[in-house]
Formats: C-alpha cells, structure tokens, sequence
C-alpha cells in the first residue's frame, strides 16, 4: 500500500459516521415528490449504477398515496425516472396509500410494498412492482399492483393515528424475496383493540396468493396466544426465515423462525420462538441480521424508558454469553429516549444501524456500527461508536440505512420544515 493510499484509508476510519459534505448540499438533501404537501421517506436501496431508490407516504391535497423517488448518486433527482424523479399512486384507485420498503430485483424491476388505508381505522398490505423507468410493470398482480386480502379479512390491520411520528406503532409492513423469486410479505392483523396477531404472507412471482406456503399461503404468527406485533422479516442464507417483532403488554421482544415452505422452525430457541427483556425492561425487536458466520443480531428499543436495543445469539436461537454476558445491551442516547429501526449487514461482518433520538427539538438522527461479536465499533464516531446529527431546527427521525460500495453510508427518514420533508443523508463509512 502506498503511504498516499494508507493516509486515505487512516482519514477515513478517523472520519468514519461524520456527514459526507461533497453528497448534495453539505451532506444532505430533501427527496422531491411534485405537488406534494409532506413526505416520509421509510426505506432507501442503492441501486447496481449507485442510484438511490427511496419509498415513502406522500401527502397530497387528496390524502395520502406511496411515493418512490430515485436520486443520482451525488443526491440530485434523477428527472429520467417517473414523473419529475419520483412516481406517487395508489394501490388501488379510491384508497390512501403509503410505501414502506424498496427492493431492487435481480431482473433490475423495482418491488415497491406499502399499506393501503382501507378505510379510517384499518390498513392491507399491498406491493407494486415497476420497471427501471417507474413504470407498473403490467405482468404483475392487477396491472402491476396487488392488494393483499386473505380469507376472514386477516389481512386487515389497524391504522395507527394516535402514536407521534417517529415512535414505533401498529402499522408494520416487510417485504423479503426467496430465493426462486416467490415474495414473502409481513403484515399484522388486527382483531380488536390490544389484540394482534403477526402475518407472514407468500406470493407467487405473478403476485397470486401462493397456498403451497403452509397449505393456505399465510402463517398465523402467535407465540403462547398473546398479542403479537411483527416488524421484521429475514430470509437466511439457507432459506429458512426469520421474523421479529414483539409480544404481550408490557412488551417483551419475540423472534421466530420457519422454515422455507412456511411450517414453523422448532429447533430454534424453544420451540421456534424466542422471547426476551432487556434488563428487566420492556423490549421491541425493530430489525434482525443474519451475520457471517449465521450468528443473529437484533436491534430495536427498550422500553420505560426507552432507550437502544442491541441482543446477539447463537443461530439456534440461544443468547450468545461472550456478548454482553448473553444479555440484551440497552444504550441511552439523549435525555428523551432514542431507538434503533433499521440495520445492514457490511460485508466485513460489521452492521450498520439507524434510528433517533425521541422528543420533539430533541429529536436527531442517530448512525452506529457494531463489531461481528455484537460490541459497539469505537473506530466510528470519535471513539463513541455512533454519531448524532441534527439536520434541521426541529424533529429529525431516520428510519433506514444502505451503504454504497466504496464504504459511505445513506441513512433516509424525514425532518420538519414546517412540514414534514423526506430526507436522505450520507454519511463517510
């Protein structure tokens, strides 16, 4: 290595978590959608060209639809893609939308999942799949959407209107391709006020209910027949598939694994599922990561008070004590609370995480990375492991994170400028 390169690299790691100023305007940038009237940007996926795909809930004059934009790598709006760099809709006419998570398919097309608010109170899952240029893929479902609705309306979940922006509530949708390309979809059913039940739900490539999964093409997700909320959806290297979320009041984090076809996993944990607390807390499992080596990292919140949730195990299921004594780590970032949402696996076995700190001016963006044995990264954010960054003068909430090849590192969510704008930052890696 020449002493140019390792200068480089060493101003690299010394810089690592601080905002990269040469992307957009000192770092950071507002994702476009035309006319419309606030935005929340919920997922961010980097694209083969280094292009950033962004899925969001829109607000119009009409109510509120899905938004997926596409920047260029250097943070402008991509104007080739859609309408103006973006396509705003619905999954069905009639009906509020919004977009919650982004894949870039191997065939280059764009999976767009999201809810559809069926009516005030209740919300269905639904995809739509468009090509390169933002157009519906006509293929796929009704003319390139498809709304999710299962037998004794079980898809049906509930809106959430009462909980402030930024604080994990009932609506919940993830998306996860297998691999020959069937598309497994995470919802939430709701019965009844404080009775919920987790869906983990198979499609076809074509977007058709696919009942070869679990002989009814849906898994009913219920650990000991108490209230159960989903919000994470892996498939492992070998196929079979992990979800996260949580259980019971107070709360209690919960995993569970299934195996491929959809039957459920009872080798892993106790019975297939695994329910921990943090410390004596209420816990929330927000995202899980399957490392290297098959270990598991899960990252959400603790709760009362709320505070950042970090708990690695054994690919069985089993708490791994050479971390942390084999206990959930809890870390207070802030005086109001904060928490973890979204996670990425780097290729040298480190994971990415983002989130925020909660409480209205107090509310920042919040990026760590965390070592292969679940510890914290000191060589990232001056020694502390994370960073914080507030990119305006109020509410900052960040929701999801990707890395670029070269290392840098794209964390997307909104912030508020009189309203709410979608934003995207990045950050050196």
């Amino acid at each position: 290595m020449s002493s140019q390169s390792a200068f480089a690299y060493s101003a690299t790691r010394k810089n690592a978590g601080a905002l990269d100023t040469t992307f957009a305007a000192n770092g950071k940038t507002q994702v476009y959608f035309a006319d419309s009237l606030f935005s929340l940007a919920n997922d961010v996926a980097i694209d083969a060209q280094g292009r950033l795909l962004v899925a969001a809930k829109v607000g119009m004059a009409d109510g509120t639809r899905f938004g997926l934009a596409r920047l260029l790598a250097d943070g402008c709006a991509d104007l080739t893609f859609g309408k103006q760099g973006s396509v705003i809709g619905q999954f069905e006419p009639g009906f509020e939308a919004m977009g919650t998570k982004v894949l870039i398919l191997p065939d280059g097309n764009i999976l767009l999942a999201g809810l559809q608010y069926e009516n005030a109170h209740r919300t269905l899952p639904a995809l739509a799949l468009l090509d390169q240029d933002g157009r519906l893929v006509q293929g796929f479902g009704d003319n390139g959407r498809r709304v999710v609705r299962l037998p004794g309306d079980l898809s049906l979940g509930m809106r959430d209107i009462r909980l402030p922006l930024g604080v994990p509530g009932a609506e919940a949708c993830d998306v996860a391709i297998q691999q020959d390309g069937r598309i497994l979809i995470l919802a939430n059913h709701h019965y009844e006020l404080a009775d919920h039940v987790g869906m983990l739900i198979r499609l076809d490539v074509e977007g058709s209910l696919d009942c070869s999964f679990n002989d009814r093409g849906f898994v009913m997700v219920r650990h000991l027949l108490m209230n159960t909320w989903l919000s994470s959806l892996t498939v492992q290297r070998d196929g079979r598939i992990l979800v996260g979320g949580s259980i019971n009041f107070p709360e209690e984090g919960l995993l569970a694994r299934y195996h491929p076809d959809g039957r459920l996993d009872d080798r892993f944990a106790v019975d297939g599922f695994m329910t921990f607390k943090a410390q004596g807390h209420g816990a929330r499992v927000s995202r899980v990561v399957q490392q290297n080596e098959g270990e598991i990292l899960c990252f959400g919140s603790s709760r009362e008070p709320m505070h950042c949730l970090t708990f690695k195990m054994h690919s069985n299921g089993r708490p791994d004590s050479h971390c942390n004594g084999g206990h959930p780590q809890r870390r207070e970032i802030g005086y109001s609370g904060c928490q973890w949402t979204a996670a990425q696996l780097q290729p040298d076995g480190s994971v990415l995480t983002a989130g925020a700190t909660i409480g209205g001016a107090e509310a920042d963006f919040i990026l760590g990375r965390y070592l292969p044995n679940g510890l914290p990264d000191r060589r990232f954010g001056k020694g502390s492991g994370y960073t914080r960054t507030r990119l305006g003068p109020s509410l900052d909430t960040a929701t999801c994170v990707a890395a670029h090849a070269d290392g840098n590192i794209v964390v997307g969510g909104y912030s508020l400028h009189g309203n709410y704008k979608a934003v995207i930052a990045r950050f050196q890696g």
